[in-house]
């Protein structure tokens, strides 16, 4: 019997291991990993690779304060707006497909972006990536679900999806930086042309499809979830700079809550509804989706406000300013990818609640950065322990958000899971901007550290919140679960 059981087990991990091809020749799962990671990859970067090139955009091509912003939220709003759209498109069509698609529109929109001559061309190019990255992230993710198994693989290749997530963010700064000092701002743009043809071919030959779903669209649903998101993002977008109580602001917000809540009724009734609302039932999943709504609202300002602050408190350049994240970059990285062998030793609420405190713990070391504050104890210091906890945070964050679901829902429930975290980010960044213009001290760096300052200060706050999410919902949902399955 023990003799027997060695092939059985060898097969069965093998199979863990392998997946089909579309031409039936079975391929190491790290490759479709890498596949996956590498495109999701561009779009985090993109993200972020512009904090350290906006100085430059706006000498060459002349936008104001208010019209600078937009080159952010332009990408902001498309890719949170057509997140729940892209997924069910996904779900429909099929989740390779659309994955290629995706990055056909990716690709191009960044050699628009990179080729940009005017302000409209460039924030349309912007605007156009967000759509490319809509319909790629929540099919990345599904692709990911499909190909993993619940368990010791998922968890693994969660691990590296989450490491991709976090270096992206931080690495698009030290980029950015670099290319904008040595080249231009436009290299980053160029250099995702070549990655996503190479990703687009390898995509076609090696990522297995998921089936086509049978029955209709639903177009209504559709159609109220985009818009009302979008009216939402673009009302929090306004209140940066013309203020909570301005009509630009309370008019799309009053109109995306509407719309939104009309979404809700629609989908109740709906047979096949875009986003189906028994993902909500699970106290585990929405547990997830609110944490992480406000982890990575906290972690935008983080970034926002921390590239600021370098640049016009210590006078660095672009590149400096990139490179002063990579003690935050180093250290996720290499607990992201210890993470799968911390899970197997540890309950997954556990290690994500450590992984927000311990981010909580660094932000408010951080946030108490002013003028005169140094480096290396007051900004070097506290990012690695941020670093720390979101390597350990967000795989778990990410599982929690997925796990439970079935195959014919996995694009729904990714889709939700990247809908919260560009809503979170969208509206935490305009709340923690307003929070930051009370500070004013009358001089412009001093100003740029208090600022800075109750920007942080905020996050912390909102770490704090994560915390109390995760230990109120998460970990008493899967306590629940283990004693269950007992």
């Amino acid at each position: 019997m023990r003799t027997a059981s060695v092939p059985a087990a060898r097969a069965d991990r093998a199979a863990d291991l392998r997946v089909k091809a579309p031409t039936g020749a079975p391929v190491h799962a790290r490759l479709i990993l890498t596949i996956i990671c590498v495109s999701y990859f561009m779009v985090i970067l993109d993200n972020s690779i512009v904090f350290t090139g906006l100085p430059q955009i706006q000498s060459a091509m002349g936008f104001s304060g208010t019209g600078l912003s937009w080159i952010t939220n332009a990408y902001v709003l498309f890719f949170g707006g057509l997140l729940l759209l892209g997924a069910r498109a996904g779900d429909l069509f099929g989740h390779r497909r659309m994955f290629v698609l995706s990055l056909v529109v990716f690709a191009l929109s960044s050699l628009l972006v990179g080729a940009a001559q005017t302000q409209w061309w460039l924030i349309g190019a912007r605007a156009l990536q967000g759509v490319g990255a809509a319909v790629l992230a929540p099919s990345a993710l599904s692709l990911l679900t499909r190909s993993f198994a619940e368990g010791r693989a998922r968890n693994r290749a969660m691990a590296a999806y989450s490491a991709v997530a976090g270096l992206g963010a931080s690495l698009g700064l030290a980029v950015g930086g670099l290319v904008a000092d040595l080249i231009s701002w436009r290299a980053g743009f160029f250099l995702n042309v070549p990655v996503g043809l190479a990703m687009i071919l390898l995509a076609v030959r090696y990522l297995p499809e998921t089936p086509r779903r049978r029955g209709g669209f639903d177009v209504t649903g559709a159609l109220l979830a985009t818009l009302g998101s979008i009216a939402v993002v673009l009302g929090i977008v306004n209140a940066t700079g013309l203020g909570w109580n301005a009509p630009a602001t309370a008019g799309p917000l009053a109109a995306g809550l509407v719309l939104l809540g009309l979404f809700v009724a629609v989908e109740r009734r709906a047979a096949q509804p875009i986003v189906p609302l028994w993902l909500f039932a699970s106290r585990e999943r929405s547990g997830a989706y609110l944490v992480r709504m406000l982890y990575m609202g906290a972690m935008i300002g983080f970034f926002f406000f921390t590239a600021q602050y370098v640049q016009s408190v210590y006078d660095w350049t672009p590149l400096q300013a990139g490179l002063a994240f990579l003690p935050m970059t180093l250290v996720n990285f290499v607990v992201a990818v210890q993470v799968p062998r911390l899970l197997e030793r540890a309950r997954r609420p556990l290690v994500l609640l450590a992984g927000v405190a311990l981010t909580a713990a660094g932000m408010v070391w951080l946030s108490r950065l002013g003028l005169h504050t140094p480096y290396v104890t007051g900004v070097a210091l506290p990012m690695i322990l941020i670093g720390v906890g979101q390597g350990m945070a967000l795989a778990p964050m990410t599982s929690s958000g997925v796990d439970g679901v079935a195959p014919s829902d996995a694009g729904a429930a990714s889709g939700l899971v990247n809908t919260v975290h560009q809503i979170g980010s969208a509206l935490s960044l305009s709340i923690l901007t307003a929070a930051a213009a009370t500070a004013a001290t009358g001089s412009a760096a001093a100003d740029i550290a208090a600022r800075s300052g109750a920007a942080l200060t905020g996050s912390a706050v909102l770490l704090a919140l994560a915390v109390l999410a995760v230990l109120a919902l998460i970990v008493p949902a899967r306590a629940t679960r283990n004693e269950r399955s007992l």
